[in-house]
């Protein structure tokens, strides 16, 4: 049998249609998707939790109506639908949401943590087999820690996220969000401008504290010390950028000269001016930090208004076991799983945790290889720009 159970309806269109029979009023659904099912009623404030709706047709499919609450009903039980009763001849449509459909697209070329964990404990799991013995939380354990390990280098757990910046500067980090990737701001062509961070230029403080004339924090009734307002990021929401990155907007005066009957009297503007700049300062596209305090990102005051794109690093787990890892991936999971067992033993012997630490290493470093996506054709349009002479 082969490994795609849908058909070009299913992955396509997200609908699939089964035909009722005398007495039949259940039907299994084999979307790739699980059904996510909380009420048939479609006031309820729980109705778009739903990732699914059902419909009917008693005309042969020709037409069809909603199949929900008040006038029909049906239960959910995993991925099996019962209705009420139905005439032979009627057609019972299940309509996956369009987001649902959309996150189902080039699923193929993933596979679930669960299915990773149940296919370890057939393969290596067992008498006569490499793990004699093992409880399955710890797999499921040792899976999980492969998966954050991987995910921050090796698998293509890049995610991004579109927002406007608002008035106050600030955006709030991504739920699943561990580390940062880039930042950058789109403009009215669609193109990204990368957003420098400004650990260099300032920051944004943990605590701050009020103090009296002295300079002594001061506390509350339940001597917890009274915070307030920061000085510095108040500021820095006000700073101009220019003043920063050393353009003034009379940089085109290198090109302005005054003539006096013809003759050139002298040159205005920067001229000598702008020598010795620092790069790292010298960017207008603007500046991020992030509030540890508040849990956001700061961003400076150009960037009021602009469409920004957060791309971040998630471990992989905020999903759960339901968690897709790339299939290219999938020998080096096991690979992992077998040497956090292994290693983790009391007696075991050092030759076999540093041969299976080998294995793990080299099948990682396959994984890495297979999905970087390198693509020679994109090589050879990057390396004709070494045809191009660069002066330094």
């Amino acid at each position: 049998m082969g490994l795609i159970t849908e058909n070009n309806l299913q992955y396509y269109g997200g609908t699939q249609i089964f035909q009722a029979s005398a007495g039949v009023n259940s039907f299994t659904t084999t979307f790739n998707t699980d059904l996510v099912y909380y009420t048939n009623d479609p006031t309820a404030l729980q109705w778009p939790l739903n990732n699914f709706q059902v419909q009917l047709s008693t005309d042969g499919g020709l037409t069809y109506v909603a199949y929900e609450a008040p006038t029909y009903s049906y239960e959910v039980n995993r991925n099996t639908i019962t209705t009420g009763t139905l005439n032979a001849g009627d057609v019972i449509q299940v309509q996956l949401t369009e987001a649902t459909t959309q996150n189902n697209y080039g699923g193929y070329a993933y596979t679930k943590l669960n299915d990773i964990i149940n296919n370890y404990i057939v393969a290596y799991v067992g008498a006569g087999k490499l793990i004699p013995s093992v409880k399955r939380t710890d797999v499921i354990f040792h899976a999980k820690r492969g998966l954050q390990e991987f995910s921050f280098d090796t698998l293509k757990s890049i995610k991004s996220v579109e927002l406007q910046v608002p008035p106050s500067l600030s955006l709030i980090i991504p739920q699943d969000y561990v580390n940062y990737v880039r930042l950058s701001y789109v403009d009215s062509l669609g193109v990204q401008h990368t957003i420098q961070p400004n650990n260099t230029l300032t920051t944004n403080p943990y605590r701050n504290l009020t103090q009296d004339s002295l300079g002594e924090p001061i506390q509350d009734a339940n001597f917890n010390n009274i915070e307030n307002t920061s000085t510095t990021e108040a500021l820095w929401a006000q700073a101009n950028n220019r003043l920063i990155s050393g353009w003034n907007g009379l940089a085109w005066s290198y090109y302005t000269d005054y003539f006096n009957g013809g003759f050139p009297l002298y040159w205005s503007g920067l001229v000598g001016q702008r020598y010795g700049l620092d790069p790292q300062f010298s960017q207008t596209n603007g500046w991020f930090g992030i509030n540890e305090r508040e849990g956001k990102f700061s961003f400076s005051s150009n960037l009021r208004g602009s469409t920004v794109i957060i791309e971040y690093i998630s471990d992989g787990l905020s999903s759960d076991l339901d968690t897709k890892v790339p299939k290219m991936a999938e020998d080096a999971m096991y690979a992992h799983i077998n040497h956090s067992i292994l290693s983790g033993r009391a007696n075991m012997s050092e030759y076999i945790v540093r041969r299976y630490q080998k294995e793990r290493s080299a099948k990682l470093r396959n994984a890495k290889i297979r999905l970087s996506n390198i693509k020679l054709d994109e090589i050879v349009q990057a390396m004709r720009g070494k045809s191009k002479w660069i002066k330094h």
